[in-house]
């Protein structure tokens, strides 16, 4: 047997960083995030090096694969520093095989709104036990009352209000958002899902993105944003990370099963009615 060559020896010891490297310096590659980013490109740039070299999970994965997903952020102009919360290249497992993933942060789509220069206010908010929450189904008013007595989370809300006056806000009580992780994460039973470590933020995002998806008005850049956020290719499901913590887990295994469709909020299999929100009992006021 021929000793093997040179080359092949000097890719083998190359370590999942300089792989990444050789392909971030590639001209074309140069060229996209320099199209994307003009003079923040070689920023970002870094960035993308950092985020790689401090996860290992993600050092698993193709990494022509993690610059394509980081493309999607920076075209977006989003960073990816986990600790920011705006967007996130994030590894899962497909039948075994490690792949990254683009996904928007819900600081993200609050960036995205506010860059269409449409919305006169945007805000969401957790409510707490001891306050009481009223809601008018007919003008879709929601008031909160009473006094804060501890820090155990009972709703959690979205509101916007456009520059013409029109005004739309999504409302989860802690039951509902629980019934919806349930319903839509195949992960939410994981020890380590972002539904049982950090609840606030995945049902913050939930409610921004029924909330801007179903009433908002979105530009091309925040259409684009959810469309790649949502995407689903026959390589590719879903699981929300929306946390530094929860970025650096291992991996979940959500291979599919082989009936039904892919729902395109969590990745999981189901009927094909199933990517439609829960009946407006189930999910709460605002639907």
């Amino acid at each position: 047997m021929s000793a093997p060559t040179s080359a092949t020896t000097e890719q083998k010891q190359l370590t999942p960083v300089d792989r990444l490297k050789n392909v971030m310096s590639s001209e074309s590659v140069q060229q996209q995030f320099k199209n994307a980013l003009a003079e923040n490109s070689s920023l970002f740039v870094a960035s993308v090096i950092d985020l790689f070299a401090s996860d290992t999970y993600l050092q698993k994965c193709n990494p022509n694969l993690v610059v394509m997903e980081c493309l999607k952020a920076a075209t977006l102009k989003l960073p990816i520093n986990k600790s920011l919360g705006f967007a996130y290249v994030v590894p899962y497992k497909k039948q075994g095989v490690d792949i990254p993933q683009f996904q928007l942060g819900y600081k993200g789509y609050i960036q995205l709104a506010m860059r269409t220069g449409q919305y006169q206010r945007l805000n969401d908010g957790i409510v707490y036990k001891g306050q009481r929450v009223d809601f008018n189904p007919i003008s879709g008013d929601m008031t909160i009352s009473g006094t804060k007595e501890s820090d155990e989370a009972t709703g959690y809300f979205a509101f916007f209000r456009l520059n013409n006056g029109f005004e739309k806000l999504v409302y989860f009580s802690k039951e509902n958002a629980e019934a919806h992780g349930k319903k839509f994460s195949k992960s939410y039973s994981k020890d380590s899902s972002p539904w049982k470590t950090q609840f606030d933020a995945m049902a913050l995002k939930t409610c921004w993105r029924k909330l801007l998806g179903k009433y908002g008005i979105l530009s091309v850049e925040m259409s684009n944003a959810i469309a790649s956020d949502d995407e689903v290719t026959p390589a590719r499901d879903q699981l929300k990370w929306d946390t530094d913590e929860q970025a650096n887990q291992t991996p979940i295994d959500i291979t599919p099963t082989p009936e039904g469709d892919v729902n395109t909020e969590t990745g999981e299999m189901v009927k094909t009615e199933s990517d439609e929100p829960p009946p407006a009992d189930d999910e709460g006021p605002g639907y």
